[in-house]
């Protein structure tokens, strides 16, 4: 009987120290930290390992808490300087300050929350001082001024916000459309002015090319009619050296050359119609006539005292 009772008792015993064993050991996992509570009142915080406490709940763990840093999708909505309602997604990456563990648990009932109404008061400041174009030249700046209200903010309650973000900023629809009607506006008015550019290129180009030609042109004329000038005034040398043969014939025979070189170049042109003169005496009259002319002006120029044949 005696026998019996001892059995017993040992097999309680054995099972009373396997529970206090039990009940007394904890673990915390790498990257967190527990806080652990005797009879209702802060005791101690438990970092990453084995760990024992008193059991029958004198010492409890009240909160296992993470020092990864953690992250909060934030959608707000709120308006630019110019008036425009806009959708922002916000991105807040922040985490548990390990020095300030008590705080971070004690302070705040409910942290989530409480930074999500920070980041949201930061933002209805921040993002009315800009207009709807500036605010997404200056997305970084807006993220930048969140970041620092609300980590200064968040720094006394141990909690360090590590960045912000602005994902996405998302007018209305037909703001959306407005936008999109203004930018195509503006690029077929550049459009335009390029392409009255190119034709005034073309034209400019163009007269300065006809410019060139009629100078070119003209030069080739001059040049054209020097060289005739200079043809002449050897061809008549040499008639007229000759002795036989008098001033007036000298010019005769030249026009009459001259005459009959323009009616070869006419048909070699590939002129089809000719117009010669209808009677025998007609090609004399021109040639009369063209020496005429001739002989007159060279009576202009004739200087004093000079002899002529006649």
């Amino acid at each position: 009987m005696n026998s019996f009772f001892i059995i017993v008792f040992f097999i309680v015993f054995v099972s009373l120290a396997i529970f206090l064993v039990c009940s007394s050991f904890y673990t915390v996992e790498q990257q967190s930290v527990a806080i652990i509570e005797r009879l209702g009142k802060f005791s101690k915080i438990s970092k990453a390992g084995p760990h024992f406490r008193i059991p029958f709940g004198v010492e409890k763990i009240v909160r296992r808490m993470p020092l990864r840093i953690q992250q909060i999708n934030i959608e707000i909505e709120t308006k630019t300087k110019d008036n425009v309602f806009v959708n922002l997604d916000l991105a807040v990456q922040f985490k548990v300050d390990e020095t300030k563990v008590k705080d971070a648990y004690y302070k705040l009932a409910l942290p989530i929350e409480q930074i999500k109404a920070y980041v949201e008061d930061a933002i209805r400041s921040s993002l009315p001082k800009y207009t709807l174009d500036e605010s997404y030249e200056k997305k970084d700046d807006i993220a930048l001024d969140v970041f620092d209200t609300v980590s200064s903010e968040m720094s006394e309650y141990g909690y360090v916000i590590i960045k912000t973000l602005i994902t996405s900023i998302d007018p209305a629809p037909e703001v959306k459309s407005s936008m999109n009607a203004i930018n195509a506006a503006q690029r077929q008015r550049l459009a335009a002015q390029e392409l009255a550019e190119a034709d005034k290129i073309k034209v400019v180009t163009a007269a300065m090319a006809d410019a060139e030609k009629d100078r070119l042109h003209g030069e080739g004329i001059a040049n054209q009619r020097k060289a005739i000038v200079d043809g002449l005034s050897e061809s008549f040398k040499e008639l007229q050296s000759g002795g036989d043969l008098s001033e007036r014939d000298v010019m005769s025979i030249l026009l009459t050359e001259q005459y009959l070189d323009a009616l070869h170049s006419f048909a070699k042109g590939g002129n089809r119609i000719i117009f010669l003169p209808s009677s025998a005496t007609s090609a004399e009259d021109i040639r009369t006539q063209l020496l005429s002319a001739f002989m007159a002006n060279s009576a202009k120029t004739v200087k004093p005292g000079a002899n002529k044949r006649q």
